[in-house]
């Protein structure tokens, strides 16, 4: 096997793309101010977005508390045996806030209604996030390249021996029962009665409905 060698041309070539790729990436982390996470009363993210938008829009605060992040990401779902995609608030009752590191600011936040909170050790001086926890939560974006979900979380309605009726296929109309769940493939192995045995048969998460 012979070996394969290199140039101080090809290394130059190597750094030369490898900062064109870096330059290319934003960071929500090189944004002004600091990132920090904001707890909500259970189903009241949306609220206190909207409140704090009003108290930012009305005190001029826009120079003070720059953004409000709401994590989400795409979830597939299985609803009727159908295959549809929402979007699912990753950390339910939690927001991020990129604002100055100002005691005053914190206090404007942390009083605005549904707010019981930051995740900090102090209450007027909270933790904020490191660079590795923005960029877990709000992924860098490289110009040219198409977006990456973050997670693709499978749910379904299907749990072992439950009854279904197959919809699709050389076996649609036959009903059985589920004997396993391939959630990492979106597949369900079904015991159908033909001919009087008992026979697994491995469908897709669409082709088949609950009974």
């Amino acid at each position: 096997m012979s070996d394969i060698s290199t140039t101080d041309d090809d290394h130059d070539l190597e750094d030369e793309v490898f900062e064109d790729v870096t330059e290319a990436v934003e960071s929500a982390f090189e944004r002004p101010g600091r990132w920090y996470i904001v707890h909500t009363f259970a189903g009241h993210e949306q609220k206190v977005i909207g409140a704090l938008n009003n108290i930012i829009k009305s005190r001029e605060l826009g120079d003070s508390i720059y953004e409000i992040y709401l994590p989400e990401e795409d979830v597939t779902e299985f609803k009727g045996g159908k295959k549809v995609t929402v979007s699912k608030r990753m950390f339910p009752s939690y927001l991020l806030v990129r604002c100055e590191p100002d005691p005053e600011i914190f206090y404007v936040i942390g009083s605005t209604p549904g707010v019981t909170g930051f995740v900090g050790a102090e209450k007027t001086r909270p933790t904020a996030l490191t660079r590795a926890e923005v960029d877990n939560i709000i992924r860098p974006h490289v110009e040219g390249a198409e977006p990456t979900q973050k997670r693709r979380l499978p749910t379904h309605e299907f749990e072992v021996n439950d009854t279904v009726q197959i919809k699709t296929g050389p076996f649609a109309t036959f009903s059985g029962h589920v004997a396993e769940i391939n959630e990492d493939q979106l597949k369900v192995k079904v015991l159908v009665d033909i001919f009087g045995r008992e026979t697994p048969v491995e469908l897709d998460f669409t082709q088949v409905t609950k009974l």
